[in-house]
């Protein structure tokens, strides 16, 4: 008995210590443990896009990324595709900032060309996906003001609601409200809302392991509720603190990957 209510204590400790905390801690929170765990991270990725009508589409690509800041720092991912058959060998790189626009670039090896991509949009669909390039390696803290709305529980976890607004215009949606589990600090679910209130895109995490003793979402999607279109992704294989080298995040190795870095 003794035992149970000292369990039921540190539990409610737990809970109380995450709703003392600031929205903007929360959320600096739930992106270093979405974005930022481990020094490095691999994973297969193998992505389904599948149109209102169920007519399906696969992307395969072997996913890496190293953390050369803080949370919330810069980071850079590189990412190998696999098929389609259009994509196969094509490569992308990624130098993420958190105060300016990213660098990006592509190898293309239908024309042995590596392109720097001017791309400032971060709200631009990830290799025609229902994902953002901000959804895979996440949205400044600045950009956003944050209030703490309530509680719920997803899937069987006791989340907080936060309501982030974004301080400018540029975005295609009003304002995103983001259910995060208050003992691994993942978001559970998120919604992204238009002006008139209307839900337009909507994230779940579909399942979550424990890798090195990280809570990791191995399976997510994202719906598109005005299209109807949908994108499943499975992150297979997935690995943490591997010693990825800086060298390996050059445009030398975009034409070239070490295969023992890909496979």
């Amino acid at each position: 008995m003794k035992k149970i209510m000292l369990l039921t204590l540190l539990l409610l400790g737990a809970a109380t210590g995450v709703l003392a905390a600031t929205p903007e801690e929360i959320i600096q929170k739930s992106q270093g443990a979405l974005f930022y765990p481990g020094k490095d991270f691999k994973a297969r990725v193998l992505m389904k896009l599948v149109s209102a009508s169920g007519q399906e589409r696969l992307r395969e690509m072997t996913m890496l990324r190293l953390n050369t800041g803080e949370v919330g720092g810069e980071q850079k991912y590189f990412i190998y595709f696999f098929q389609p058959a259009d994509v196969k060998d094509m490569t992308f790189m990624v130098y993420k900032y958190p105060t300016k626009d990213d660098d990006r670039w592509l190898f293309i090896p239908a024309i042995n060309m590596v392109r720097r991509i001017a791309m400032q949009d971060k709200q631009a669909s990830f290799v025609g996906s229902d994902f953002t390039y901000e959804d895979v390696s996440g949205r400044d803290l600045g950009d956003d003001t944050h209030e703490l709305t309530g509680e719920e529980t997803v899937n069987g976890r006791s989340c907080v609601v936060i309501k982030s607004t974004p301080r400018t215009g540029g975005t295609s949606y009003a304002y995103k409200l983001s259910r995060i589990d208050q003992a691994s600090f993942l978001p559970m679910r998120e919604e992204y809302f238009d002006r008139e209130g209307a839900i337009i895109r909507a994230f779940t995490a579909d399942e979550i392991q424990e890798i090195k003793g990280i809570p990791t979402i191995t399976k997510r999607s994202m719906r598109n509720l005005k299209s109807g279109h949908r994108t499943e992704v499975v992150y297979k294989s997935t690995d943490y603190n591997l010693g990825l080298e800086a060298s390996l995040f050059t445009e030398r190795f975009l034409k070239q990957p070490p295969k023992k870095w890909i496979d």
